[in-house]
C-alpha cells in the first residue's frame, strides 16, 4: 500500500484536535482539503478513522489504534528533522580525529581552540594510534578525519591535503654542545649516542628513507616511542636527537638545545589532513577541515 504521507500528516493533526477547523489553521489549508484528505485516506485504508459530533471528530475504535503508530511515527520524523536541522547548524554532533600526541599538541590544537569556541556544542574525540591502523579506522568509517607526518602512501579513496611544512634537525644538550661548531657528515653521526623515534613513526621513515639515499644507515642508541621523550633525552645529555625545529623555538632560543650543522641537509616534509571520498563528512567535519585548511 503505497499512501501519501502528507495524508498521515493531516490524520495527525486532525486526531490531534480532534476538530477539522483547527487542523486547518494549524496545517495552514482549507477545510475541505482537509476534510478530502480524510476521505481518500479512509478509502485506501478500506475503513472509518473518524466520527463526527456537534463539537468537532473523534476517532473510532479503528482510528485510536492507528493514531497510537501514526503518532509514533509523526514524532519520530520530526524529531529527524530537529535533530538534522541542529546537526547542520552544529548544534549537536562529534568529530573522530586520528592523530598522533605530538601532532595532537603541536599542530591540532589551535584548529580546536577556534573550532569549540565557534562551535562549543561540537564533542571532539581524538584517537591515537600507528598510521596504518587509523587509515584503516578512516576506511571502515569510523573516524572522520586523520593529521599525520608525510610522506604515507594513501589509495585512490583517501584526499589528502598539506596543512604545513616542516624542517627537521639534528639537536643535542649541554652535554654535546662542543657538536655545534662542527660540520658534521651523516655516516659521523654513527659515532655518538643517538636518540631516535621508534620505526612504527612517520618521522622515523622519513629519516630513514633520507638516509638510505644517502648510502647511510643510522644505528641509534635509543629508540623511544613519544616525540616528546626523544627531546628530553636530548636536551639532558643522552646524546643526539632528531627534532623539528618548528616544535623546539623555544629550547633553541632558551639555548637547553644546540643545533647541528649536519651534511647533507635534511629536505623538508610535510603533515597533511586525510579523509575518505567515500564516506561523506558531517557538518561539524566539514567546518573543521574548513578552519584547518583556512589557515594554511
Amino acid at each position: 500500500m503505497n499512501i501519501n504521507f502528507e495524508l498521515y500528516r493531516v490524520f495527525y493533526s486532525v486526531a490531534n484536535n480532534k476538530n477539522i477547523t483547527k487542523a486547518s489553521q494549524e496545517l495552514m489549508i482549507s477545510q475541505p482539503a482537509v476534510s478530502k484528505s480524510i476521505k481518500n485516506l479512509e478509502d485506501q485504508l478500506g475503513g472509518k478513522l473518524f466520527s463526527r459530533t456537534r463539537k468537532g471528530v473523534t476517532l473510532t475504535e479503528e482510528g485510536e489504534q492507528f493514531y497510537k503508530y501514526i503518532k509514533q511515527a509523526i514524532e519520530y520524523i520530526n524529531n529527524a528533522q530537529n535533530k538534522f536541522t541542529d546537526l547542520i547548524n552544529l548544534e549537536v554532533g562529534t568529530i573522530n580525529i586520528g592523530i598522533g600526541t605530538t601532532l595532537t599538541k603541536e599542530i591540532l590544537i589551535p584548529y580546536l581552540e577556534e573550532f569549540h569556541r565557534l562551535y562549543p556544542k561540537i564533542d571532539i574525540q581524538i584517537h591515537t594510534d600507528i598510521t596504518n591502523r587509523l587509515f584503516s579506522k578512516l576506511n571502515d568509517g569510523l573516524i572522520d578525519l586523520v593529521i599525520l607526518n608525510m610522506p604515507y602512501k594513501v589509495n585512490n579513496d583517501i584526499e589528502l591535503k598539506t596543512i604545513k611544512t616542516l624542517q627537521d634537525c639534528f639537536v643535542v644538550g649541554e652535554n654535546y654542545k662542543y657538536l655545534k661548531d662542527k660540520k658534521l657528515k651523516l655516516e659521523e653521526l654513527n659515532n655518538y649516542p643517538l636518540i631516535l623515534l621508534s620505526k612504527l613513526s612517520n618521522t622515523r621513515h622519513f629519516i630513514d628513507d633520507f638516509c638510505l639515499k644517502n648510502n647511510v644507515t643510522l644505528n641509534p642508541h635509543m629508540n623511544l616511542s613519544s616525540y616528546s621523550l626523544v627531546v628530553e633525552f636530548t636536551k639532558i645529555g643522552f646524546g643526539i636527537g632528531y627534532a623539528t625545529e618548528e616544535y623546539i623555538k623555544e629550547d633553541l632560543k632558551n639555548k637547553k638545545l644546540f643545533k647541528l650543522d649536519v651534511e647533507p641537509k635534511l629536505p623538508k616534509r610535510e603533515v597533511a589532513l586525510a579523509y575518505s571520498k567515500r564516506n561523506t563528512p558531517s557538518f561539524s567535519s566539514k567546518k573543521l577541515i574548513e578552519i584547518i585548511l583556512k589557515n594554511n
